[in-house]
């Protein structure tokens, strides 16, 4: 009977202010219906109006936790979000390929919302040559998308080639997001997948400040789905969804970039 209950693993930091990083990826997991466990590999000092300071954890303990979470769970799906640095990085790196903890979904987590970098500049390349050749699922933003490709983004076309190169990288499936087109009434997301098929998924763009952490929704949603056992197509379409219901019906909290609302309600299949 051990383990039966669908399990699930995410990577990342803290957000003290509770709307995004591990403390997101938990609360989505948890309205996804699956269990979430968290290594910690860094904490920030962080709210709506911007991330203050933070600290990352150091390597024995970041290496204890993997050992923790993999001696007694059975994780079915992770994901990466904030990594902090080179050293961070390649710990992360040396215990995915030490443990089988399922599919993985990589959130390259490069700035917060307030503008503050949450990832050294240095440890891009280590993300690039040692982290994304073992991601199942990349889901880059627009800007994230340009440090990891090189490329300047600027329409459609390019936003294709981007996916392009970073499957060449390694990466078998790519979602790039299109949050950051603001002059769009629509937020389209690109995605290409390890079969070729490549497709767009849209939705009306909602005029408010309360999107921190939806990238870390995004991605934990996915894993969630992913551990259920669907495929990422529909792990990808039932996420974005669950992002767009999550911001359509906002909370209140903090006075500048807030949180999303992860109680909101969406059981659909993705179509």
């Amino acid at each position: 009977m051990a383990n039966e209950t669908i399990q699930t693993l995410t990577i990342a930091g803290t957000d003290s202010g509770g709307g995004a990083g591990v403390m997101a990826d938990i609360k989505t997991m948890q309205m996804r219906h699956v269990f979430s466990a968290a290594v910690i590999v860094a904490v920030t000092a962080q709210n709506t109006i911007g991330v203050q300071d933070f600290m990352p954890i150091p390597k024995k303990l970041i290496d204890e936790q993997f050992a923790s979470v993999a001696s007694d769970l059975k994780i079915r799906a992770c994901k990466t979000g904030m990594l902090a640095d080179v050293a961070t990085v390649e710990a992360v790196v040396e215990n995915l390929k030490k443990y089988d903890l399922g599919t993985l979904t990589v959130d390259p987590v490069m700035v917060a919302k307030g503008g503050a970098r949450l990832l050294s500049e240095d440890a891009i390349k280590t993300v690039r040559e040692e982290l994304l050749p073992l991601a199942d699922i990349l889901t880059p933003n627009l800007p994230e998308a340009e440090e990891l490709t090189g490329m300047k983004i600027e329409d459609k076309d390019q936003v294709i080639d981007a996916a392009k190169k970073l499957q060449d990288m390694g990466v078998k499936n790519v979602l790039i997001k299109g949050g950051h087109q603001t002059e769009s009434k629509e937020s389209s997301d690109f995605i290409l997948l390890e079969d070729g098929k490549s497709f767009w998924v849209s939705s009306p763009r909602i005029d408010t400040v309360r999107t921190h952490g939806t990238g870390d929704t995004l991605s934990s949603c996915i894993t969630a789905e992913i551990a259920k056992g669907a495929d990422v197509e529909t792990a990808i379409r039932i996420g974005k969804k669950y992002v767009q219901a999550t911001i359509a019906d906002g909370i209140q909290v903090g006075h500048g970039h807030g949180p999303l609302n992860h109680w909101a309600i969406y059981d659909g299949d993705g179509e």
